[in-house]
């Protein structure tokens, strides 16, 4: 009978270290696992294609970076690109005396009309790009070259634009466009010839 007992307690007390190291197991592991959610949340984010972290931009850089795009889009005549980096109340102010244009639908109503002449456009940032950031809006300043051939005329020009831009939905618009023609050249128009197509404003 005494031995009986003795067993009994014995097994009792093995299954009381049984359990105690199964719980102890789950502890250990929800530790862990607590551990490797807190080392993925603080590791930086990388994206799908690399393993390199995905490092934003800075103001300057953005705007930078939308003003390569928004010359490479109007030499390309896709005013879709365009549009995404103006306001929609954009004001543009252009070489000439005309009145300063007011809004998107103005300003590419008269672009597609300009392009629409062109031929084997280039229109390139050429040097002395200064860009400010304050707050919520921002300036920059570029020179450019453009080349063309207009209604058939070869045609060159280089200039200077200043951009203003605000900030919205944490995206840079264009809110004013002021681009200015520093020099112009084409061809000599031959004595009695057709005079040559006036080099337009390239608008920025």
């Amino acid at each position: 009978m005494d031995r009986i007992q003795a067993r009994g307690g014995a097994l009792r007390i093995y299954a009381a270290l049984a359990a105690l190291a199964l719980l102890f197991f789950c502890v250990a592991a929800s530790q862990a696992g607590q551990s490797d959610k807190k080392k993925k949340k603080n590791q930086p984010r990388v994206d799908n294609n690399s393993a390199n972290p995905v490092i934003p931009l800075t103001d300057e850089q953005q705007i930078d970076y939308m003003i390569s795009e928004v010359l490479g889009a109007w030499q390309l005549g896709d005013s879709n690109r365009m549009h995404k980096n103006y306001s929609e109340d954009v004001s543009v102010v252009r070489s000439d005396l005309e009145p300063p244009i007011r809004g998107w639908a103005e300003y590419e109503k008269g672009y597609k009309l300009q392009r629409a002449t062109m031929q084997q456009v280039r229109m390139d940032r050429s040097s002395n790009t200064y860009i400010k950031v304050n707050g919520n809006s921002a300036w920059a300043n570029f020179q450019w070259d453009f080349s063309a051939v207009i209604n058939g005329t070869p045609s060159a020009a280089v200039g200077q634009t200043t951009y203003v831009f605000i900030k919205k939905d944490n995206h840079w618009l264009i809110a004013h466009d002021h681009t200015s023609v520093v020099q112009s050249s084409r061809p000599q128009t031959p004595a009695g010839a057709a005079p040559a197509a006036a080099t337009p404003k390239p608008a920025s």
